[in-house]
């Protein structure tokens, strides 16, 4: 495994190298946002871990902030990069080891299950999809990771059981480093909540089942422990929301919720997404948005088809397989949550043809790695001759490499989603970072930063020099009079030399009020104008 996790490695170094140097691991948004919340938690008027704020889980920026205290790793952008090229190498490493020891057991792993492990591993590590994702500092890799390990450990727990192991040392291994990847996977993405579920779910029920295989009392502390530490971990988020925001369910409910944002920009008398209350059309849009993720044109329903097929072949034919159909948890996770959840996906064959969140797909990916590895497996063991291995095998590379070789040419349709919604958000951020880059250095600047932070990224304006949306005591609802942020508006000339304004913002709007002189007008195609205003009047 050592291999499979040092090849991972350098694939992962060599494509985040290329992205780097041609200046593209900042072209979505989000992953601009989540660098620059990590870099608040220190970076800030008012730092501290508050600045971590609601809708995002709190994992992914606690990891990366390490890696920005550098001011040039946070400019770039890699410092946020860093924890996803870290586990994108773990998370093929976890697939290898899943499928090698999956279908092994209860041997140990022969020629055949080692060459399945390395047939899902080149599947998951290759894809082009995820090879862009691990350069960013989106969220997906690491999530894909402690998912994946997740499973590992509770295919290792069932086997454990499975093999009435007197030692009850490995049930408890295996049951506790599962509760800490599903612990730490609820901190990185809401997926992780409704994987916990389902998967706490499947020990309860594996524990049962194998009866005897383990003194009950002890098997009964272990699925207790892990119960309580996969419960910590929203737990710990709810009591963060109601203690700061008065809501346990603002990052569900609350302004800033994907829910909320959707309302707000939906049109009236119009569906608010394709699959909105549909739980069957929705299901259809993310099975779409994992096709195009893993190939293009003719080839998309082939290597989902294949998968499938594996899968069924585990219920089968080997139900000891049967923990691993958890990988397929990403389905009915992401149909509710576009039918229900207020979460959208636009893929750009299907209506309305534009790109929005079609990298989520991405998340079926282990499922299909594993289970098309799987078929393999079991097709080449029907084979009888070494020549029907051969050509079984040869088949499956060839799609492999075909449905690839499609993606690359079109290119990644998660890199397309991040280009194409970032062309005129990319053009204001520099044109106004230039702008910026003019100001006294010392300057205090009044900005609502919103998703606009990156200009002050590439200018290299430290954000504690900003007095920004976040700089009041969130627990004072609805507003916070004496916060630094709402004292700034109402009086910009006591508390800053200058105000950014984007479109008409709370900022425009206090420049409004005080008849603040406009300095320089930034405007780009596709985005509202950036307006640099003087706080202290001529």
């Amino acid at each position: 495994m050592r291999l499979v996790t040092a090849l991972a490695a350098s694939v992962a170094m060599a494509s985040f190298v290329f992205y780097l140097r041609h200046d593209l691991i900042l072209l979505y948004g989000d992953a601009v946002a989540h660098i620059n919340i990590a870099r608040r938690v220190f970076d800030s008027k008012t730092p501290g871990l508050l600045q971590l704020g609601t809708v995002w889980l709190p994992l992914p920026h606690l990891l990366m902030i390490p890696f920005l205290i550098s001011r040039a790793a946070w400019q770039s952008g890699a410092g946020g990069s860093l924890p996803s090229l870290i586990a994108y190498a773990f998370a093929v490493a976890g697939i290898f080891r899943l499928v090698r020891g999956a279908l092994s057991f209860p041997a140990d792993p022969d020629r055949e299950s080692r060459l399945a492990a390395w047939f899902a591993a080149v599947i998951f590590a290759a894809n082009p999809n995820l090879i862009y994702l691990q350069s960013t500092a989106m969220t997906e890799p690491l999530y894909l990771a402690l998912f994946i390990w997740a499973i590992v450990y509770l295919e290792e727990f069932t086997q454990a059981l499975a093999a009435r192991n007197e030692e009850s040392g490995a049930v408890r291994s295996s049951l506790r480093k599962c509760s800490l990847c599903l612990a730490a996977a609820a901190l990185t993405r809401y997926d992780g909540w409704f994987a916990s579920v389902f998967v706490a779910v499947a020990a309860i029920v594996i524990a049962l089942v194998a009866g005897e295989a383990v003194d009950r009392a002890e098997w009964r502390r272990a699925v207790r422990d892990f119960l309580l530490v996969v419960a910590a971990a929203p737990a710990i988020w709810l009591a963060y929301n109601w203690i700061i925001y008065r809501n346990p369910l603002e990052f569900a409910n609350g302004p800033y919720s994907a829910r909320a944002i959707e309302k707000r920009s939906a049109a009236p008398g119009l569906p608010m997404h394709p699959g909105s209350y549909n739980v069957f059309a929705a299901g259809q849009y993310f099975l779409k948005s994992a096709e195009s993720n893993l190939s293009e044109g003719i080839l998309q329903k082939v290597l989902i088809g294949v998968a499938i097929l594996g899968s069924i072949l585990c219920f089968l034919v080997e139900r000891r397989l049967v923990p691993l159909l958890l990988l397929w948890l990403p389905l009915p996770f992401y149909a509710l949550s576009i039918a229900y959840g207020g979460v959208p996906i636009f893929v750009p064959t299907w209506w309305p043809f534009s790109y929005y969140n079609v990298r989520y797909g991405i998340q079926l990916l282990p499922a299909v790695a594993t289970f098309f590895a799987v078929s393999v497996y079991f097709l080449t063991t029907l084979a009888r001759s070494a020549t029907g291995k051969a050509a079984v095998t040869a088949l499956a590379a060839a799609v492999v490499i075909a449905s690839y070789a499609s993606v690359w040419r079109a290119q990644p349709v998660s890199f397309r989603e991040a280009w194409v919604n970032s062309r005129s958000r990319v053009a204001l951020e520099r044109a106004l970072a230039a702008n910026l880059g003019k100001m006294p250095p010392e300057a205090t600047l009044l900005m609502y930063l919103g998703d606009r932070v990156g200009a002050l990224q590439r200018a290299g304006i430290p954000l504690s020099r900003v007095i920004q949306e976040g700089n009041h005591r969130t627990w004072k609802q609805p507003s916070d009079p004496e916060g630094l942020w709402e004292r700034a508006l109402a009086n910009p000339a006591a508390l800053a030399d200058y105000a950014i304004s984007i479109g008409d913002d709370q900022v425009a709007r206090s420049a409004r009020q005080h008849a603040l002189p406009a300095l320089v007008i930034v405007e780009t195609t596709g985005q509202p104008p950036a307006t640099i205003y003087s706080t202290h009047k001529p």
